[in-house]
This record gives structure tokens, C-alpha cells and sequence, in this order.
């Protein structure tokens, strides 16, 4: 029988020095992940990051994951780090399958692409022995909240052939925003409020529709790709699924790395 996977996940991956640097708190918490946050051997993991990012859904399709350093003027130690996870060719062939039975027309396949950041810092993290097998799913920016909550929905059936899903982003991220100062500025507190309650409350709808919705949205998001992956985890949960806070801390003052679990009702 296979393993059934009843949660969803929204990682907020912050800054890629969670990578090295011991002082950020959610890098202890990603390294408990086993042991405390979710201790069940997925299959497979498909990860939604807010750092692949297409005019249509894709895939990577590949055998061995080659590790992405997709990030600039950072310590030469960062440039070192490997994630030789193995590819999920079949996992990804299911993805665009379901996707397209689901209505989205077009689907691409790349079959170079390895892990960016926003997938393999999280997981070097969570699962270290970089032993289960890993694809991603595009975000697409210029779409919405209800487009990527469709997406999710469409990739449900996964859980039942456990694969953790699970999106990669941060709950706030304004890079040009960050401060190095103590105490968070206050349009990320409420922003990043709003949010807690909305899916705390089950307001997935308001969540979709954030940009009217939320509390200085265009500030805490002035592009939403790092937000999106949250509507895929949101969807691919269900509709009456069980949000939970699993992580909260902030960095520079405006970088949440507030993190959700979704349990589906079924």
C-alpha cells in the first residue's frame, strides 16, 4: 500500500545564508523537521520555489539534481555546498499529467534544470542524506492567487502516492526593504498578521485574493513569486484543510519566515 501524505507544507526559505549561518532560528528549525515537525519518509518531494519562475508550469526532468547557486556576492563557503539529491523523472511526467487533465493546456519539460536555492537550502536542512528523490514546478508571476491555488488543487492526488508537496518562498520579501535593525517594521507586522489569521481562520479565498485583501500586499510583495508557492500548498491541501503555524521568526527587521502546515480533512 502506498504511503499516504496528508499534509501539505509552505517553507519560508528567508536569505541563503540559512544555508551556514547557525544564528537564524529557522535553520534549527528545518533540521529538526525529522524528528519534530514530520517524521513520515516521503517517497518523493516536489518542491514549488519562488525562484523558478515561467510564463507556463514546468518541470525538471532529470536524473541526478546538479545543486543551482542562484544567488550573488555571498560567503565562497555557499559555492561549495552540494545537494545531489536524485531526480523524480516519473514524478515529474505525473505533475504535467496531472496538470493538463486539469486544464492547464501547456506544460514544459526541462531536462537540464537542477535545484535552486529556494529547493535545495531548505531540504540540505530538513533532509540531509539528500537520498529522496526531488522535482520542481514552476511558479508563474503573472498570474494570481486563485491560478496557483488551481495549480495546487490539480496536484492533490499526489499525496495519495507519497509525495510531499511542498511550496518554498517567505512570507514577506521585499529585499529592498531589509534593515539591519532590531524590531520589525510595521508593514510587515501586519502584513504578516493578516496572514497568520486568514489561514488560521480557513480564509482561503481572502489568501487567493490577497492583493485586495492583505495589508500593504504591494510592500510585503512587490513581486509575488516568493508568495505563490503558498496558494499551491494551500491547494493542493483542500478546501477544508487544517492550517497550522509551524514556524515563526523574523530577520533584518521585514524577512518573515513564518511557515504553514496543511492538514487535509479527508
Amino acid at each position: 500500500m502506498a504511503l499516504t501524505m496528508k499534509d501539505t507544507f509552505y517553507i519560508s526559505h528567508g536569505a541563503p545564508t540559512l544555508a551556514i549561518d547557525k544564528s537564524i532560528p529557522a535553520r534549527h528549525f528545518l533540521q529538526s523537521w525529522k524528528d519534530k515537525v514530520f517524521p513520515q519518509k516521503p517517497k518523493a518531494i516536489l518542491v514549488i520555489s519562488g525562484h523558478w519562475d515561467t510564463s507556463f508550469p514546468a518541470v525538471n526532468i532529470v536524473h541526478r539534481n546538479d545543486t543551482i547557486y542562484d544567488f550573488y556576492g555571498f560567503p565562497d563557503s555557499m559555492y561549495k555546498l552540494k545537494y545531489p539529491a536524485p531526480g523524480a523523472p516519473e514524478l515529474a511526467l505525473r505533475v504535467k499529467k496531472l496538470l493538463m487533465a486539469s486544464g492547464f493546456k501547456r506544460v514544459d519539460e526541462d531536462r537540464e534544470r537542477g535545484l535552486d536555492h529556494g529547493a535545495w537550502v531548505p531540504l540540505m536542512l530538513m533532509y540531509p542524506e539528500a537520498d529522496i528523490p526531488v522535482c520542481q514546478l514552476s511558479v508563474q508571476s503573472k498570474r494570481d492567487g486563485n491560478y496557483h491555488y488551481n495549480l495546487g488543487k490539480a496536484l492533490a492526488p499526489l499525496k495519495d502516492e507519497g509525495v510531499l508537496i511542498m511550496g518554498s518562498g517567505s512570507a514577506t520579501h521585499n529585499l529592498r526593504a531589509l534593515r539591519m535593525v532590531d524590531g520589525i517594521v510595521p508593514w510587515a507586522l501586519e502584513f504578516d498578521t493578516w496572514l497568520k489569521d486568514a489561514l488560521l481562520q480557513g480564509r482561503y479565498e481572502d489568501v487567493n485574493c490577497y492583493q485586495e485583501k492583505a495589508p500593504h500586499a504591494k510592500m510585503a510583495h512587490p513581486w509575488p513569486d516568493h508568495f505563490y508557492p503558498l496558494h499551491v500548498a494551500m491547494g493542493a491541501a483542500g478546501e477544508n484543510a487544517k492550517a497550522k503555524l509551524i514556524h515563526h521568526s523574523w530577520q533584518h527587521g521585514a524577512l518573515s519566515y513564518a511557515s504553514y502546515q496543511f492538514k487535509s480533512a479527508s
